[in-house]
């Protein structure tokens, strides 16, 4: 795949150039410098020629934390793999020594590089710029990611430079991103930690400061000859917690990569134990209706001077006391760390993808029900006087989440309200004994429906 990197100092707006050329607001844009520390990939969407393009830390300035070094080190592999370079410098401030030095290391890269003269917004500020053909990479490209300005030419420039590797490219059809897994948990679980171990490579920065991963990262592996989508996301802190609107954009981003995720990986900081924010976490995802595994990670830290067998049985009891309500939710026991056991991550996702295909039929359904209430009829309600009967149970498929399939029961019963919760918690433990499915929520639609209108052509037309 051919790649653009957008590289420059802290602020410069190279985030808003990867947005405009991503068609979509990937990237965190913030005035605060720094806010961008890992590279973020996307396609391209309004070049002529299929390519991606790769959003870096800024280089070269001091930045408020210690991720100076390892920004340095993530854009210098991006530079190293990129097919275009995109070197980004602000108009308003003119050429720094640190755009001098990036020009230097640039101009000895492989990849062609086009100089991109930011934040030229109107026609007046366009002689402040001439003064950057001292830094050897031609007259540059005036643009202005914020306001789009001129960017029918960046799109023109970049074609024109990528035009011979695209003959060189296979004409295949893109490859499909498969199934997309979020990465999720509170800061510091070590979220990064386990995306880098499973992709074996220094994709997210890892840091013990807690909030180093600021957007939601899209990552693609393949595994057993399979294509994945991970997404690494902001640890999520309270919202009381949130000290700044970059933490409180990160985290809006982290609920969206649940939402459009397949199936959530929940990471818990197994060392330090579950706590109330890994509550909230879990019970965000149960609201999302999200299949779920639970990755209980850091085990090389936890009880160390146990037995392995006593240390299971310890973690995997503590998870079921404190994550009762994710109970659907199976759990792999890794260290990130370590790499011990990260590959039964995917394998364990792979799992639940196939099982979550194998949904019973409607036959099928309707006697699993109906064994269960024979068994255990519900009790009379005080209050209405009634007890609760199942007329027909059908299915109903979320067709948002066609590759990890989260099926709706719908049950047809002379009256919903019959059905209380403990009743439907009894259901549920019932259909999942005799049709198990690891990892995806059991939802019940129950609605009010008098026997006469239940005729079978009543389905049909439903489609059912």
């Amino acid at each position: 795949m051919l790649t653009i990197a957008i590289v420059g100092r802290p602020n410069v707006g190279k985030s808003a150039i990867f947005n405009r050329l991503a068609g979509r607001k990937i990237a965190i844009v913030h005035d605060q410098p720094g806010v961008t520390r890992d590279r973020i990939s996307a396609p391209c969407k309004i070049t002529k020629h299929r390519c991606d393009v790769v959003d870096t830390g800024g280089i070269g300035a001091t930045l408020d934390d210690d991720f100076a070094e390892q920004v340095t080190f993530e854009a210098d592999v991006a530079i190293a793999t990129a097919t275009l370079i995109l070197f980004v410098v602000d108009a308003h401030e003119g050429i720094t020594t640190i755009d001098m030095a990036l020009s230097q290391k640039l101009r000895k890269a492989k990849a062609p590089v086009v100089l991109l003269i930011n934040k030229v917004d109107h026609d007046k500020h366009e002689s402040s710029w001439s003064d950057f053909a001292k830094l050897g990479l031609g007259t540059g490209l005036a643009i202005s990611a914020e306001h789009g300005r001129n960017f029918y030419l960046l799109t023109d420039a970049i074609d024109a430079a990528i035009e011979p590797f695209a003959e060189e490219q296979s004409p295949d059809e893109k490859q499909p991103e498969g199934m997309r897994i979020a990465i999720v948990g509170k800061p510091n679980a070590g979220k990064s930690s386990l995306a880098n171990a499973i992709l074996n490579d220094q994709r997210t920065i890892v840091s013990d400061v807690a909030g180093t991963t600021r957007d939601a990262i899209d990552l693609p592996c393949v595994f057993q000859k399979e294509t994945f989508t991970l997404i690494d996301t902001a640890g999520l802190r309270p919202r009381s917690r949130r000290d700044s609107s970059v933490e409180v954009f990160s985290a809006m981003r982290t609920e969206k990569a649940i939402r459009r995720a397949d199936l959530v990986l929940l990471v818990i900081d197994l060392a330090a134990g579950i706590t109330a924010q890994d509550r909230k976490i879990a019970q965000l995802i149960l609201e999302e209706k999200k299949p779920c595994l639970i990755v209980l990670n850091k085990f090389d830290l936890y009880h160390p001077g146990a037995k392995r067998k006593a240390r299971i049985e310890d973690a995997t009891e503590h998870v079921r006391r404190e994550l009762f309500f994710l109970d659907y939710a199976p759990f792999v026991i890794v260290s990130a760390k370590e790499n011990e056991a990260v590959e039964q991550v995917l394998k364990q996702s792979i799992r639940i993808r196939n099982e979550s295909r194998k949904i019973p039929g409607t036959g099928q359904l309707n006697r699993i029900l109906q064994a269960a209430i024979e068994k255990n009829p519900p009790p009379i309600d005080s209050k209405l006087r009634k007890r609760m009967k199942l007329y027909y149970a059908t299915i109903a498929k979320d067709r948002t989440s066609e590759v990890v399939p989260v099926p709706t029961y719908i049950l047809f019963l002379n009256e919903k309200a019959l059905l209380k919760d403990s009743y439907k918690q009894y259901l549920t433990h019932q259909l999942r004994d005799a049709h198990p499915a690891p990892g995806i929520p059991t939802l019940f639609s129950p609605r009010s429906r008098e026997r006469r209108d239940l005729s079978p052509s009543t389905f049909a037309e439903k489609g059912h």
